[in-house]
């Protein structure tokens, strides 16, 4: 047993120092960024926000609304090849913005096999709640020699030496985040995580010295913690929380006392496993948990809110562009963020 005495920090405790700026408007920022990969050999352009591969968020209907905005959606790995097909025939031209996702089993490979025969698209997201067993490692490398052309995002971890383990077997992108999500409860249950924007600053470090991309994933509650994320050195940014409860995300609209409702719950939790695997296997237990949360209409207003608040926060700092932010940023230390008097206040947003 050893103990790690450096200080290591979350969204909570820091906050970005404004700085003398030449911008005059917001419409001046260029949050568009230009990717290309270590070992996927595809060019990728557009706003680099990724709505999560869980069921509840990663949905097709999520990846034509994101698409309009040049943004990103990680499909869910239990959508069906069929679903995949008929997507792919009505729209031509939305391959750049999607992940196809699996897991590390022979039957995550072999249906991301299946898939990939009927649809040419670029991108895969290899995810796994714990990106540092060897037998993931090994799931990375068959994927990359299988598809020795596409771009694989692969994850999740949250330290410099397993970021670079991964780029090195075949990642281009390494998805960085263990417990910081609003429906994880891995921290709880194992005591196991990283405060998330240090892992993002020493993910984001080790993984660029490969020439190699991360995506933060995870902890983002708020549009500040995803310019946050971007300011740390995350070249993508991954939500599920922030993206839940719309029209676009599956689930039907429910009422209760009064307030409308859709369900989200994490794919570790029991209904997530009740649902695709026929409950809790005995030799492991949940690490997800399951809340209704408000609806919210369409995505394209929370997408809007985001953009706005990015181009803003780049404004206050002098980044012209969205690739210039983490070079603008100082964090500043803090005890406390918010006046929150007025927080009971937002429940109210509930319809």
């Amino acid at each position: 047993m050893r103990i790690e005495e450096d200080l290591k920090l979350d969204f909570k405790d820091v906050l970005i120092r404004p700085k003398r700026s030449t911008l005059r408007s917001r419409i001046e920022v260029d949050l568009n960024r230009e990717y290309k990969f270590l070992h996927g050999k595809y060019t990728w352009h557009g706003v680099p926000i990724i709505a999560s591969n869980m069921d509840h968020t990663g949905t097709f209907a999520m990846a034509k609304v994101l698409a309009e905005h040049q943004l990103l959606t990680a499909i869910s790995k239990f959508m069906p090849k069929k679903d995949w097909q008929d997507f792919a025939a009505k729209h031509d031209g939305l391959q750049n913005n999607i992940f196809i996702t699996a897991g590390s089993s022979d039957n995550d490979f072999n249906n991301l096999r299946d898939i990939l025969k009927v649809i040419d698209y670029q991108m895969i997201c290899l995810d796994i709640a714990n990106g540092y067993s060897q037998h993931f490692v090994d799931a990375l490398k068959r994927v990359r020699s299988t598809f020795p052309d596409k771009v694989i995002m692969a994850g999740n971890v949250v330290t410099g030496e397993m970021a670079e383990e991964l780029i090195l077997s075949g990642a281009d992108i390494v998805k960085v985040g263990i417990g910081p999500g609003s429906v994880c409860i891995t921290r709880k249950k194992t005591g196991v995580g990283y405060p998330q924007l240090s892992a993002i600053i020493e993910c984001a470090d080790a993984a660029h010295g490969l020439r190699g991309h991360v995506c933060a994933d995870g902890g983002c509650t708020v549009p500040g913690d995803v310019v946050k994320a971007f300011a740390a050195g995350a070249d993508f940014v991954m939500l599920g929380g922030m993206f839940a409860g719309h029209d676009e995300c599956e689930g039907e609209v429910f009422t209760e006392k009064g307030r409308s409702y859709k369900r989200f719950y994490g794919m570790s939790s029991t209904e997530a496993m009740n649902k695709y695997a026929g409950g809790i296997a005995d030799y492991r237990s949940s690490e997800g948990k399951s809340v209704n949360v408000c609806y919210r209409g369409a995505v394209e207003n929370t997408v809007l809110d985001i953009l706005g608040g990015l181009r803003s926060a780049c404004t206050y700092v002098g980044a012209k562009k969205l690739k210039e932010l983490s070079k603008c940023t100082t964090f500043v230390r803090v005890t406390q963020q918010l006046n929150e008097v007025y927080v009971d206040q937002e429940m109210k947003d509930c319809r």
